[in-house]
């Protein structure tokens, strides 16, 4: 089947997609956005989590035809929304190798295309703050960070634990990760009181309501039969 959506602002196509694909599958080995990382495929870890239609989700449980039509937002799409941040997103080493390989910004920053000269401030944070290392779990917690502080700007570390409980990191031991978080929200609300330092808009769908963050979570159920080209 075929799968049309729009992908970090960009309509985006995939062709010869197997019903039983997940959309994780499909960002990473048919779109070529390697951001998102393939861990537990059981959606306990977090490291898979992006925005479907301005909902956090685990992609690895999203089957790929639930985001036909839809929008994403991936780890990748976070750089072209922010406000650059001096010292980090200047076209410095760090800017480029250390944040690109570990998934912070992805291929949007190592191909030089929009936001390849800016990171999001959430991005810089977790960077100046060394709430990364490996960078594995490091895309998953960047979106549900990104997700939290658009809930709650100014979250106390009980907040945090709680919105970051699915998100599995095993080396930093969490407090360099609660540290950016607090760094993030600080510079997010400074941005956000300068009308001319652009807020980041993605993703552009409106936060979900309510005062808890949304779990990392399946999206729904497609209706019956809205995939009518399954054979």
């Amino acid at each position: 089947m075929r799968v049309d959506c729009t992908v970090n602002g960009e309509p985006r196509v995939a062709d010869d997609v197997w019903e039983g694909e997940s959309l994780l599958y499909v960002l990473r080995e048919r779109l070529g956005l390697p951001g998102s990382k393939n861990a537990c495929e059981q959606g306990e870890c977090g490291s898979c989590s992006v925005y479907l239609d301005g909902t956090l989700v685990c992609a690895c449980l999203v089957a790929a035809g639930q985001a036909q039509g839809a929008e994403v937002v991936t780890v990748e799409g976070l750089a072209g929304g922010g406000a650059a941040v001096e010292g980090v997103a200047d076209g410095g080493p760090a800017a480029v190798e250390g944040v690109a390989g570990g998934g912070l910004a992805g291929e949007g920053l190592a191909r030089g295309g929009p936001g390849a000269d800016r990171l999001h401030p959430v991005q810089a944070a977790f960077l100046e703050a060394g709430a990364v290392q490996c960078g594995f779990c490091t895309p998953g917690l960047l979106i549900a960070t990104h997700d939290l502080l658009r809930r709650d700007p100014n979250p106390s570390d009980a907040r945090i634990r709680e919105a970051l409980a699915g998100n599995l990191c095993r080396c930093t031991g969490y407090q360099k990760i609660l540290d950016a978080v607090h760094l993030a929200a600080t510079r997010l609300q400074a941005s956000a009181s300068d009308p001319s330092d652009p807020s980041d808009p993605s993703p552009s769908g409106p936060a979900p309501s309510g005062g808890r963050p949304a779990p990392c979570r399946p999206a729904p159920a497609l209706p019956p039969g809205t995939l009518e080209d399954r054979p």
